[in-house]
């Protein structure tokens, strides 16, 4: 390919990143409550996992089903489900943010973070609730009687709690077992791209993905099978009931612009608008009319008709 058409192209994807950003800021400009909320509260979770930790007690591991049937991983091995784990995530974000260079744009980047943070805050926070009403001996390696990391020594002060060692006071944690956190972002993330994504066959493989992932926590003997069990109904009924909750995300399939924030000049040509409907006896809102089948003198309203909501704060 010529330098020509290479100069070209890369500036078709300039004009096209910086135009979908001009985009996603206006929305986040209006949107931004809720992303920094759940931002937060992932420092929150964190400091409870880390919390939990100077309660643990070692012990000898419970009897577990899926420690009988799946071998262990060991100490050398156990990289395989974080590897696995790390796919999982950058994967998602990537797709999140597809609609900068694609033009197949299904969704808004800011509102699926949006959503799919409300997912995850819903969930930890139960899970912070369950981790912290029962403490349970780690089964990993590092968690077992005889292991310096088993047990966190006595603060000195406020900031060694506060500063929670992130990586490795995440990946070396012990006591936050009751559900399995992996498991809570990895079942958001393929229930989101489930929901919203369009590739069936990438559908099919996230979930054959997801149940991987169980397995190799479990042979990893990072948590117990009950923390994976519990992971996978829970996340789902949050998931369900969250959805329920919030407003359905606008399909950009059909040119859907009404999140977006309106200048005053543009608020004022709406009012208008809607002022003149009302005189002509019209409703104000064109989303309210439904296509309607005449029959034996009544009015039906025809079923297959789909509102098209947008995203309120």
């Amino acid at each position: 390919m010529s330098p020509f058409y290479l100069a070209r192209g890369a500036s078709k994807l300039v004009r096209r990143i910086n135009s979908e950003l001009s985009v996603e800021l206006k929305i986040l400009s209006e949107k931004w409550r809720l992303l920094l909320a759940g931002l937060v509260f992932q420092y929150i979770h964190g400091l409870a996992a880390r919390g939990v930790h100077y309660l643990h007690q070692p012990g000898p591991t419970l009897q577990d089903l899926g420690f009988m049937i799946l071998p262990e991983l060991g100490k050398e091995r156990g990289y395989i489900s974080e590897t696995l784990f790390t796919f999982i995530f950058l994967s998602f974000v990537l797709w999140t943010f597809h609609p900068f260079i694609l033009h197949t744009k299904r969704f808004y980047t800011v509102l699926i973070w949006r959503r799919v943070l409300a997912f995850l805050c819903a969930s930890q926070f139960l899970r912070i609730i369950t981790f912290y009403s029962t403490q349970l001996p780690g089964p990993n390696y590092h968690c077992r009687e005889g292991s310096p990391l088993s047990r966190l020594p006595p603060p000195h002060n406020a900031a060694e709690v506060l500063l929670i060692n992130f990586p490795k006071g995440v990946i070396y944690g012990c006591g936050d077992l009751i559900f399995s956190s992996h498991m809570i972002f990895t079942l958001v993330f393929v229930i989101t791209y489930q929901k919203y994504g369009s590739i069936r066959f990438v559908k099919m493989l996230a979930w054959c993905v997801a149940i991987a992932q169980s397995l190799l926590i479990i042979s990893s003997r990072k948590h117990y099978s009950v923390d994976v069990a519990v992971a996978w109904y829970t996340v789902n009924l949050v998931v369900f009931f969250v959805d329920k909750k919030l407003t359905e995300l606008p399909d950009r399939s059909v040119g859907s612009t009404s999140i977006l924030p309106m200048s005053a000049k543009d608020k004022d040509i709406k009012l208008k608008e809607e002022n003149t409907r009302l005189l002509n006896g019209n409703s104000t809102d064109s989303a309210d009319w439904r296509s309607r089948t005449q029959m034996n003198g009544k009015h039906t309203e025809n079923e297959s008709h789909v509102d098209n909501e947008s995203v309120k704060t």
